[in-house]
């Protein structure tokens, strides 16, 4: 009977695979798109700071924060199906807005912009609630059901590096960069939401809980009544915002051409201004291919992660990971941006093609990209301490942690801001933002997770 659920809902499990997806795909496209609308602006005399070039990827985040407990609320009364449908529909009403900022001229393009990733911050919010119960239903619960969240949990990390890659193939010259550049990746992403709203809409989603009176025994406890759960909810806060602030950061810092830490070289230029715009376009597509790799680390971390989590425990996984993310970054910051290595990436060569190969890139840089190894695992095993021993209480913690996503706009912004504070150039100083933040992962890990409030019922 499972079989045939499963059957009989197989397109429904493409789609919502292809939506766990769009999450990442519509989440990461918002750090680039503020490197081209800063670009953009500035080519028009408009001077755009590094901290307003990263309020796309705060407004999407902070979309969390104001969409946690409303999307609760919706899933918890009308259903996955339902709410699933709305998440789409804001979807691409938020993208739409983001591609609309295209055709605007001036600054008000910025705004239009900043509201469409704060639309669509909504959606991923919701489908982020959505998607995960919703694939283990579909595939019958259980392993099967385990195993598809696994899967959309992969295409999840693939179109994360997807867009960071494509989107540095599309824009090319950093330095001559048009919102309409971007403008097929947000066709991609209309299209993937109409068609998935279709075929959500006619297909059967198994509701388990609909019909079903649910009773709310009132207590005077919550999941706010246990301090592993208090500090691993802002262990979440912590984690997302060092998740993103990394490569956010690491690909301004690539690609600054006043800068030039890639050490590129124009030789064939006759101009100063043709010499940056060379340099401009290949700094743009080496940086995006380097953040790139830092998603598909995090993608074989997940990979891994899943394979060895039922032999080693998640405090433990959490206390290696974390304590070799800070090392990562401190080495990074020590190590400065004077001396190169070689790290594989695709890279474009200089009649247009790419391929495969080996790119000069500072050592900082690699140290900052293997960090995704160790982010890839650190959300499984902060959710997991955190509501150890919650019982009864788990399912509502899961709406606080939701709430607390908003720190991947929070932490990034702090750490372009301190960019800003040094003159544009100290993007390795903002990185004490992530050491704070793995050093406070790493605390949690190891103190802050035991759970002393047993004596709190929660059958």
């Amino acid at each position: 009977m499972i079989q045939e659920k499963k059957q009989g809902n197989v397109v429904a499990i493409i789609m919502m695979i292809f939506l766990f997806g769009m999450i990442s795909f519509i989440t990461n496209l918002a750090s680039p798109m503020g490197d081209v609308l800063k670009y953009y602006f500035k080519s028009q005399l408009i001077e755009i700071p590094n901290w307003m070039g990263t309020l796309g990827v705060f407004a999407n985040f902070i979309a969390y924060a104001v969409m946690g407990i409303p999307g609760g609320i919706i899933l918890q009364k009308k259903g996955y199906k339902i709410t699933a449908l709305i998440a789409i529909a804001i979807g691409f009403v938020g993208v739409g807005i983001q591609t609309v900022s295209g055709l605007i001229p001036g600054i008000a393009a910025f705004g239009v912009y900043v509201t469409g990733a704060f639309v669509a911050g909504f959606s991923m919010c919701m489908l982020n609630m959505v998607v995960n119960p919703m694939l283990n239903n579909l595939g019958g619960g259980g392993n099967s059901g385990n195993q598809l969240i696994q899967i959309g949990g992969t295409f999840n990390s693939l179109c994360g590096t997807a867009v960071i890659v494509v989107v540095g193939v599309l824009v090319g010259n950093i330095a001559k960069a048009e919102i309409s550049d971007v403008f097929p990746v947000m066709y991609i992403a209309l299209a993937i939401f109409a068609l998935a709203f279709l075929v959500i809409a006619l297909a059967t989603i198994p509701e388990p809980n609909r019909g079903k009176k649910i009773e709310e025994e009132k207590s005077q406890y919550s999941p706010l009544s246990f301090r592993h759960f208090i500090l691993g909810a802002f262990g979440i806060f912590v984690y997302v915002g060092v998740e993103v602030g990394i490569p956010n950061v690491l690909q301004k810092f690539l690609q600054n051409v006043d800068l030039n830490v890639l050490q590129l070289t124009a030789e064939q230029a006759a101009t100063i201004e043709e010499k940056k715009a060379i340099i401009g376009e290949q700094a743009a597509t080496i940086a995006g291919f380097v953040t790139g790799t830092y998603w598909f680390l995090m993608l074989i971390g997940r990979l891994v992660g899943a394979a060895i989590a039922s032999k080693v425990s998640a405090k433990a996984m959490l206390t290696v990971v974390a304590g070799i993310g800070l090392l990562l970054v401190l080495g990074a910051m020590i190590a400065g941006s004077g001396n190169l290595v070689d790290l594989p990436t695709l890279q474009r060569s200089a009649e247009g093609s790419l391929s495969f190969g080996i790119v000069k890139v500072p050592l900082c840089a690699a140290l900052l990209v293997l960090c995704g190894l160790c982010t890839s695992v650190m959300w499984g095993g902060i959710f997991n301490l955190a509501v150890e021993g919650l019982g009864k209480y788990t399912e509502k913690a899961s709406g606080y942690f939701m709430v607390m996503v908003c720190g991947g706009g929070i932490l990034p912004l702090l750490q372009n801001a301190i960019v800003d504070m040094t003159g544009g150039t100290g993007y390795l100083v903002s990185y004490w933002v992530v050491v704070a933040g793995l050093a406070y992962m790493l605390y949690f890990a190891f103190v802050g997770s035991r759970n002393v409030n047993k004596d709190i019922p929660v059958a």
